[in-house]
């Protein structure tokens, strides 16, 4: 039995001189990939790694990092990136749920996992983004050869966490199968061939960055010019030697702030591709008029990877996210009669197909009701969609919060706040934001006074959320709106503080 989703993937290229990563440092050929892949192969397997089991990784991006991705799928195991954003309390939460038997953090997160990760029974290393640390170390005199292990289609490739609504997160499982097909479907709708070289900002974390991005320039034989985060300078000086370019609204927003952005810069791109978060139809409009390139922009999510995208030729049209990728199912119903809606209706956005995921490790609760009984995933997200099969983003079933491209859930930040001794209850809400999307935003009823109220809660939120969940503004109130059933309001705040951001 073949190993489904590596040999996809990298089987085509294993022994090529052509360029696949392209970086400040160093470039490294196909050829070089593959060794540096088998190497670490050879080093997860000495460490114990049998078909199954979980690589979980928080370390910066790098060659070598992505080179573990695809080391752990070969050697037959189970993928866990982490957002290098997380605290120690949440890596733990994590890496208690997960059970990975081997664990690779970079040398801040080392040191302090020793400290409180000692009573977890794993392997651990560090890796830093300059190549160094103890997994280096111990891949090094490992062989360049390594036999792949078989791994089928409903075998689990990757696990990545996504919070649910109550703040505890959940491991979407996405096996070889989802990821191998959907990297086919966008091979062919977005036309990616061997001549392509994507420049790529993108955390390889996340499901744009890694298994959207990689895995699709990877499979078709293109470079990837490999940058360890986006800056607008950054862009521009690589633009020109790229063919493609994958960013979240961010990045397009920041491109369009830098005067020296125009045509001319990106006149060597074919394709600008948006997801991750809604792309405005303002930032699109603009985009167009400064460089004559309409965005192209799509729709996933860590569960499913991409479901629809604008066409690569055809209509882009501003504010949607095109239509359903060829195998993939979407209907959008009535979330309280169950009807499927007629077009111009706006209900609830269901899909099925072979790009969604398994279900939620170890929460088989959580799975059952992700699901309708016909086997569509009950995405959250309020959509329509038109004459056309054009679908438009109209809202969340849930609060969740996309800010920067990246999701948070006011409950995991409500509680946390909640928990101070001086506070009555607190909201958290996202409001419209120029360059995240979304803004965080908490407001906040004291129960009593309290020195300098805002810092405690900064500080609070400091030593237990990753940065991209903390508030970057924080309203004290008397009081939070509610209804007659007594539920705060959260639709009126985010109308009483929609232009916080506005400049």
């Amino acid at each position: 039995m073949p190993n489904v989703l590596y040999d996809k993937i990298f089987g085509s290229n294993l022994n090529s001189d052509k360029i696949f990563l392209q970086t400040d440092i160093r470039n490294l050929s196909y050829k070089q990939f593959t060794e540096l892949t088998n190497k670490i192969a050879n080093s997860l397997i000495l460490n114990g790694l049998k078909p199954g089991d979980r690589v979980a990784i928080q370390a910066e991006k790098s060659a070598t990092q992505l080179a573990v991705y695809a080391a752990t799928i070969k050697a037959g195991g189970v993928y866990l990136p982490l957002n290098t954003a997380y605290t120690t309390n949440e890596l733990k939460y994590f890496i208690s749920d997960a059970q990975p038997k081997i664990v690779i953090l970079d040398e801040k997160s080392f040191k302090l996992a020793k400290e409180n990760l000692s009573d977890i029974d794993a392997h651990f290393f560090s890796l830093n983004q300059d190549g160094t640390g103890s997994f280096t170390d111990q891949f090094a005199l490992c062989e360049t050869n390594f036999s792949t292990v078989s791994r089928g289609e409903e075998d689990i490739a990757v696990i990545m966490y996504t919070s649910g609504t109550t703040g505890k997160s959940k491991g979407a499982k996405l096996c070889h199968r989802n990821l191998k097909t959907n990297a086919e479907i966008l091979k062919e709708s977005w036309e990616f061939t061997e001549s392509d070289i994507l420049l790529h900002m993108l955390p390889t974390y996340h499901t744009h960055g890694l298994l959207v991005a990689c895995n699709l320039l990877a499979m078709v034989g293109g470079s990837i010019i490999f940058l360890p985060k986006f800056n607008s300078q950054d862009a521009i000086k690589w633009m020109s030697k790229a063919t493609a370019m994958m960013g979240v609204p961010t990045f397009y927003t920041r491109l369009l702030d830098h005067p020296e952005f125009d045509k001319d810069v990106s006149k060597n791109i074919r394709l600008f591709i948006s997801g991750s978060a809604p792309l405005s139809a303002e930032t699109h409009k603009m985009f167009k008029k400064r460089t004559g390139h309409s965005i192209l922009e799509r729709y996933g999510m860590t569960e499913t990877n991409m479901s629809t995208s604008n066409p690569y030729r055809g209509k882009r049209i501003a504010g949607t996210i095109g239509k359903a990728l060829p195998g993939i199912e979407i209907r959008i119903r009535d979330k309280i009669t169950g009807e499927v809606l007629p077009n111009g209706k706006i209900g609830i956005l269901e899909q099925k197909g072979d790009n969604v995921f398994l279900g939620y490790w170890g929460m088989p609760k959580k799975t059952s009701e992700a699901f309708t009984q016909d086997n569509f995933f009950i995405t959250g997200d309020l959509a329509q969609r038109d004459e056309n099969g054009y679908i438009t983003l109209v809202g969340r079933d849930s609060d969740m919060i996309i800010s920067g491209g990246l999701n948070v859930y006011p409950k995991e930040v409500e509680n946390l706040i909640d928990d101070i001794d001086e506070v009555l209850e607190s909201a958290v809400i996202g409001v419209p934001h120029s360059d995240f999307g979304e803004g965080v935003v908490a407001v906040v009823v004291l129960k009593e006074k309290m020195k300098d109220p805002v810092k405690k809660i900064q500080d609070t939120l400091k030593s237990n959320l990753a940065k991209f969940k903390q508030p970057k503004l924080i309203k004290l109130v008397e009081n939070l709106p509610r209804n007659s059933m007594g539920k705060v309001q959260k639709a009126t705040l985010r109308v009483q503080y929609d232009k916080l951001f506005k400049n």
